[in-house]
């Protein structure tokens, strides 16, 4: 062997992880990389910790130029106003006269994949609001989930670098169904609460506009008298929190990848502007420790039914962006866009947050500059000695200085006004250590709160979600030692994921019964919204010979309580009615599927008799939608339809003249129009958005 070849194999074995002790860029050895040097166990993060600061400089440079995580994302803007003035915790001028509306963005999104990916995978959602206030800029950088992975930053690198694509092949593309997430989550079990919600339907929305969100961190408020109250913050939307199932969300990638995106695009095109109540939770400074976990953590929620959520005001979108580049892509959050009013806790996950997000910006938006873009422009003026740089815009004039004389002190500090950010007033002391506090070990407490809170359907679909996923990895070690670690939070649930994945069932684990509590804010079923239709999408299913009385009477009834209901034939065109007229098609069925839909209904006509009800294609339109949840209607001969789905467990109209409701399948054989009767009963259906505990379908 050369020497040159040899040098090169020295090289590699060199980088080689397996070689020895984990070092920084510079090569120096690191004995600990869990926590972030801060000033005592529930201190503040040292910015002299210079391997936190490398780490997570790294690891924001990694993409250039999406986003490293939250890249694939949709945006819009509206305006935001409070109920009533807040004045009595908090100064934020924003949240002070209802009579004033602050300009908002938001930009909602998915943390894994790539700008390429999908929308409908299993994923937390980013939903993140810049408010444009007379005060300046202030991001409420959130997800969908009030709860996340890790509880310290210094950890981030490691998460994400777990969860996206196997470094070797780049696979999987959106998706958290591989090896190296689950071996961290079995050796992390800090991330069992937030991998509790990513099993849930909550880590697959039906929409945007049917998403809650979350402010994650406990931040505080503070009042013009300096005085602090730690809050959370709470996106909760009016139209309710859905979601679509697992199924669904799998044919939803190949039938409409853009189907979350396209949804909020349509729906504010259409003038179904969405709208969200903006929600705290207020705990005063005395109450920090009166709960049995840490405030500071971030993998930790306050139950409902222990600090009520009090609604602060409402947002609204109302406006679709002009250009996806300009606005959605380039528009940059920072957890440290605070306006006077908003400060921050030293929970250290969102310490790590302050100096990771202005970081990543640098790199991906080219410079200091980017808040010059006019999507991070903020309506207050700015006046500061910041200069040149990539991509400046301004034309700056004057002295660049401070202090100065030549111009006049300008621009100088503000004075005694009050107007100025003044940072909450806390006293911080302790020695500079890698130590987690005590408060933040329980990891499983909460994780059994969530399940222990679900409705039966949702915990059958978090059992077929960890299955799946772990279905998914091929070491055999870390499907067992999840296992195990799921035992820690419920041992029911641990024996029946172990059931579906071939390992081991474990005997022992949480003694049943150890955790109780339950917090039922935390279900799907507390968060159905309104009970409007609005904006809900619904099929006919139509063809010639179709009863045009019923697909009239019905469309405009649907119509009229705000639903979008299309009529979806065999081909596109149109098609001949009972009445010889020609009608409009909206859809063909082979270019679309239930899953794009929340509703079918089957009027009467030729699409009843067994030979068109035979159709494969209309078949199965019908039999997803049941199976689904979805409800179903049929009026007429359209009742035929039914048969080779919905099981006799379920009791159709099978008389002249009969309305039938049963589990979401509401039905009529009368002739004619849509009566009344079934048209209410289908609209109660289609406001409970699903029904559940349904037989399977016919076989």
């Amino acid at each position: 062997m050369t020497d040159r070849k040899q040098e090169q194999r020295d090289t590699v074995r060199a980088d080689d992880p397996t070689n020895g002790p984990l070092t920084t860029d510079q090569g120096v050895p690191v004995d600990h990389t869990d926590d972030a040097l801060a000033a005592g166990e529930r201190g503040p993060t040292l910015m002299e910790d210079f391997h936190f600061r490398e780490k997570l400089t790294r690891f924001d440079h990694e993409r250039i130029p999406e986003r490293v995580v939250h890249a694939r994302g949709a945006g819009a803007y509206g305006y935001f106003e409070p109920y009533e003035s807040c004045a009595g915790f908090t100064r934020a001028a924003f949240l002070q006269d209802p009579s004033v509306r602050t300009p908002v963005f938001v930009r909602f999104s998915t943390v894994q994949g790539p700008k390429g990916s999908a929308d409908t995978v299993r994923d937390v959602r980013g939903f993140a609001t810049k408010f444009y206030t007379s005060e300046g800029n202030y991001d409420l950088v959130g997800n969908n989930f009030p709860v996340f992975f890790i509880q310290d930053g210094i950890k981030f690198p490691d998460f994400v670098h777990a969860v996206k694509p196997e470094p070797d092949t780049d696979i999987p593309t959106g998706a958290s169904a591989h090896d190296t997430l689950w071996d961290f989550v079995s050796l992390q079990p800090e991330t069992l609460h937030a991998i509790m919600w990513l099993m849930s339907d909550r880590a697959i929305p039906r929409s945007y506009r049917m998403m809650q969100g979350f402010g994650v961190h406990t931040f505080r408020f503070v009042d013009v008298n300096g005085h602090g109250t730690f809050v959370k913050f709470h996106w909760k939307p009016k139209l309710g929190s859905h979601s679509l199932v697992w199924d669904e969300a799998q044919e939803c990638q190949g039938r409409d990848p853009d189907f979350n995106r396209r949804d909020l695009w349509n729906a504010i095109a259409a003038g179904e502007y969405p709208e969200w109540e903006l929600g705290v939770q207020l705990v005063p400074e005395e109450d920090e420790f009166a709960f049995d976990f840490d405030l500071l953590d971030a993998t930790k929620v306050i139950p409902e039914e222990q600090v009520p959520v009090r609604p602060v005001g409402r947002m609204v979108l109302n406006r679709n962006p002009d250009n996806f580049f300009a606005e959605t892509e380039q528009v940059a959050f920072h957890t440290a866009n605070v306006v006077p009013g908003i400060d921050f806790t030293n929970d250290p996950l969102l310490q790590a947050r302050n100096f990771s997000y202005l970081d990543t910006q640098l790199i991906r938006l080219g410079g200091p500059n980017f808040t010059q873009i006019p999507v991070n422009r903020p309506v207050a003026p700015v006046r500061n000695n910041q200069r040149d740089g990539y991509h400046q815009s301004a034309i700056h004039t004057g002295t660049n200085y401070s202090n100065n004389s030549l111009g006049a002190g300008c621009p100088a500090v503000s004075g005694a006004d009050g107007s100025a950010y003044t940072h909450h007033a806390e006293r911080v002391d302790g020695a500079k250590i890698r130590r987690r506090s005590p408060s933040f070990q329980d990891h499983y407490s909460q994780a059994a709160l969530f399940w222990n809170s679900m409705a039966d359907w949702e915990k059958e679909h978090i059992v077929q979600a960890f299955r799946f996923e772990l279905g998914k990895v091929g070491a055999l070690a870390v499907r067992a030692r999840t296992v195990d670690e799921l035992s820690n939070v419920d041992l029911e649930l641990a024996r029946e994921v172990a059931r579906g994945i071939g390992v081991p069932v474990p005997q022992g684990g949480a003694e049943p019964g150890r955790y109780k509590s339950a917090s039922p804010a935390l279900s799907l079923e507390a968060q159905r919204g309104d009970g409007s239709l609005r904006t809900r999408q619904i099929a006919v299913l139509v063809t010639d010979g179709v009863d045009a009385e019923q697909v009239t009477s019905a469309r405009e009834a649907l119509a009229a309580e705000g639903a979008v209901v299309e009529a979806i034939a065999p081909a596109d065109g149109t098609v001949t009615g009972s009445d010889g007229q020609e009608y409009q098609v909206d859809r063909a069925l082979p270019t679309v599927a239930s899953v794009l839909y929340d509703a079918v209904l089957v009027p009467g006509g030729p699409v009843g008799t067994p030979a068109v009800a035979s159709d494969p294609d209309a078949v199965r339109f019908v039999r997803d939608a049941y199976r689904h949840g979805k409800p179903v209607g049929a009026l007429g001969s359209g009742v035929g339809a039914l048969t080779p789905v919905v099981p006799d467990a379920v009791h159709v109209a099978t008389q002249n003249g009969s309305v039938v409701a049963d589990q979401g399948v509401v039905t009529d054989t009368s002739p004619g129009p849509a009566q009344s009767e079934f048209l209410q009963r289908f609209i109660r259906a289609v406001a409970e958005h699903r029904h559940w505990g349904r037989p399977p379908v016919r076989t």
